[in-house]
């Protein structure tokens, strides 16, 4: 049988058709206005929103929705997906959300994962939603499975930081590096997080992401 962590890596690859390398969650439009202009500006962006926002929304989440596959409760699955649609900020980060659920919903469903096969018609699917199943189906425990989905966020962040600011390979390395601790800090919190402290609450990020939508030139689709 094939180890977990064979899985988890297949999961958080670069690789896996889900389309994350095209989005920047308000980022593009940050280095635009010269919110972001360099590597320490950079760091200070990506680390915000790692601790704040996917360390307040989605990583949290993330653990209930494997904590709901499995003990196969879907009507707690249903709940955690509307749940992490309905906060997103903006209409961008939300088609972001579903579009990357809908890709590796798609895919999970071409290898016969059965959960995925049975996924409702018409419902859309949090990225989330179809990343924790992929784990819990693979038999990735809740642990790695938030620290594969931070770490996979991070590098596609840090990637498009590298394109846009614009960095250097060597400087997207030390970003990653330096970014480390703070994403370990916030799979941690994360961890420790009631429902009452659930959310989202970065302004910037949600004025960046709502501009882009209208920017005139851009790379990305968020």
């Amino acid at each position: 049988m094939t180890s977990p962590l064979l899985h988890l890596m297949h999961l958080v690859s670069p690789a896996l058709p889900v389309g994350a390398y095209a989005y920047s969650q308000g980022l593009e439009y940050a280095v635009e206005r010269g919110w972001v202009a360099d590597l320490d500006a950079a760091k200070d962006w990506i680390g915000e929103v790692l601790c704040h926002s996917l360390g307040g929304l989605d990583l949290p989440v993330l653990q209930r929705l494997h904590s709901a596959w499995q003990s196969e409760s879907l009507d707690e699955v249903g709940y955690w997906n509307d749940y992490l649609q309905a906060a997103r900020e903006s209409k961008e980060l939300l088609l972001e959300d579903v579009q990357m659920g809908e890709a590796l919903l798609r895919l999970l469903v071409s290898l016969d994962v059965p959960n995925a096969v049975a996924w409702p018609k018409g419902v859309a699917v949090s990225f989330a939603t179809a990343f924790a199943l992929a784990a819990q189906h693979w038999r990735v425990d809740n642990d790695d499975a938030l620290s594969g989905f931070a770490w996979s966020w991070l590098e596609n962040q840090v990637a498009a930081a590298i394109k846009l600011v614009p960095l250097g390979q060597t400087d997207g390395q030390r970003l990653l590096m330096a970014l480390m601790p703070v994403l370990e800090a916030s799979v941690e919190a994360a961890k420790a997080r009631h429902n009452d402290e659930l959310g989202v609450g970065l302004p910037g990020l949600a004025m960046a992401s709502a501009q882009h939508e209208t920017q005139y030139s851009r790379l990305f689709r968020s």
